[in-house]
């Protein structure tokens, strides 16, 4: 599967209000808006090198106001009178303002009434949502105002003195929401996300999330979020009650998409989300996300696992190099703008980064696509140890195992191509591969227990181990399968 990030870049973001804050389409690009699949490298190296690759109106009823009842029976009928004369109310109109919308008209609310002659021919007006609370506002008043003078009426004649007015409990209590329901993560949560804000030396730049990692201060989020800012640009992160601060990269992973920043005057107290255990997410569960979508911040979204060990390449847009991860799918809503935010489970703890999404639109430079329902996230036990690394050494480090194989992704396994980057050979001497017994022209068709069906594959699943872990490939050769126990080496740096 191949896709985008997620970009929000600045030419999409004045397609919206700015607010203090696509593989799949990783959720900000700050460079340009995402134009499609990134051409992968046929052949890369992952020894060496890292890998390029209207609703409808639903007429609401409302009572009619009731007749006071209990006027003796021998007296003659009032003459006719206005309302006003009355002292009433106007009744609500027969037929509301809003009731010949786009919907082509419907049921009318309340009875039908008897024309006036007098009334002027009703002008259509643009508005339809205000002009219809309008209506109902004043309809409302109407019947609000009779329930009332009846009331009143009927406690005078009777003599009572009891009061029939009904306080709502301003208690702040009753606004709070339990820790296990969605608003109370996210009121948990919350404060704890930023929305970052990435300039580069030329102008370009855009919009993301991140979220508080530690109390030192250090932001966890995606590299193609900060990647046009890394160098020469600025970089800021913005709480959710407004605050903003300036931040630096610490460490960045083209390979894994995880970058680490840190606030340069951090506050105190700041609260790191929880993190949980990714590996025991299970399809079906609740997930709940929460980012900047189209520079949106602190958007709440609310889903499920789809899938889990989903092989994702995503490019960030520009062209340069990809990202592989063996994903979390979900089916909250994650835009332009969520890279790099928490998908948090539904107690709170932080299982994944929303990196990408899948779409069916395509970017230009005036739009961008946006989610279908398909969306695709970091396991937060691969980013937590990338961003250990980041943090400790400023690096990446990337478990391999010593071959090149074929970017195809229609291939039935993973291909190990006839030679190497720059004509050196597919695997080297004393390479894990090499060691193993494995050849080129090999073709890897599972790693450990998972079916590898593409190079991208592969590479996903490498990367969700350490260096020295051993794992078991399963291989054909000349039509017969075997399997080889290979222990993954390493290679530093995203060069």
């Amino acid at each position: 599967m191949s896709t985008e990030n997620e970009g929000n870049e600045r030419n999409a973001a004045e397609a919206a209000p700015s607010v203090p804050s696509a593989p799949p389409v990783p959720a900000d690009a700050p460079h340009g808006p995402p134009g499609g699949t990134p051409a992968a490298p046929p052949q890369p190296d992952v020894t060496a090198t890292q890998p390029q690759v209207p609703q409808a109106h639903d007429p609401a009823t409302t009572p009619m106001a009731p007749v006071p009842t209990g006027a003796p029976a021998h007296t003659p009928p009032p003459a006719p009178q206005s309302a006003a004369d009355a002292g009433w109310p106007p009744p609500p109109p027969a037929v509301p303002a809003y009731a010949h919308h786009a919907q082509g008209g419907g049921p009318v609310w309340g009875p039908p009434g008897q024309p006036h002659a007098h009334d002027a021919p009703r002008k259509r007006r643009g508005g339809g949502l205000v002009a219809a609370v309008a209506v109902a506002a004043l309809v409302a008043g109407g019947v609000g105002g009779a329930l009332g003078y009846w009331a009143a009426d009927s406690n005078d004649s009777s003599g009572s003195s009891a009061s029939t007015t009904v306080a709502a409990s301003t208690n702040p209590q009753d606004l709070k929401r339990d820790p296990g329901t969605v608003a109370g993560v996210a009121a948990k949560a919350l404060p704890s996300v930023v929305t970052i804000d990435a300039q580069g030396g030329d102008g370009e730049g855009g919009t993301g999330t991140g979220f508080v990692y530690d109390k030192e201060g250090h932001i966890l989020t995606n590299n193609h979020v900060v990647a046009s800012a890394a160098d020469n640009g600025q970089l800021s992160a913005t709480f959710s009650n407004g605050k903003k601060y300036d931040a630096e990269v610490v460490g960045r992973a083209e390979g894994y998409d995880v970058a680490v920043l840190k606030l340069k005057n951090p506050p105190q107290g700041l609260t790191p989300l929880a993190l949980g255990n990714s590996e025991q997410v299970a399809v079906g569960d609740s997930t709940i996300a929460i980012g900047a979508p189209f520079g949106l911040s602190n958007t709440v979204t609310t889903g499920i696992i789809s899938a889990k060990n989903r092989p994702v390449a995503s490019g960030d847009g520009s062209g340069g190099s990809s990202s592989y991860m063996s994903a979390l799918q979900t089916d909250a809503s994650i835009n332009p703008g969520n890279s790099g935010g928490p998908l948090l489970s539904a107690g709170g703890a932080v299982i994944g980064i929303n990196s990408a999404i899948q779409s069916t639109g395509s970017s230009t430079g005036q739009s961008q696509a946006g989610s279908i329902g398909l969306g695709f996230a970091i396991p937060i036990n691969q980013a937590k140890n990338v961003a250990q690394q980041l943090i400790k050494t400023g690096q990446p480090v990337y478990p391999v195992i010593g071959a090149t194989v074929t970017m195809d992704e229609k291939t039935g396994g993973a291909v190990i191509s006839d030679q190497g980057t720059g004509g050196t050979a597919a695997v080297p001497k004393d390479s894990p591969a090499a060691r193993a017994g494995l050849k080129a022209g090999d073709v890897i068709t599972k790693f450990n227990d998972t079916v590898v069906d593409s190079g991208p594959t592969l590479i996903g699943e490498i990367w969700t181990h350490k260096p020295g872990d051993k794992v078991t490939l399963t291989y054909k050769r000349d039509g017969k399968t075997a399997t080889a126990e290979v222990t993954l080496g390493e290679r530093k740096g995203d060069s």
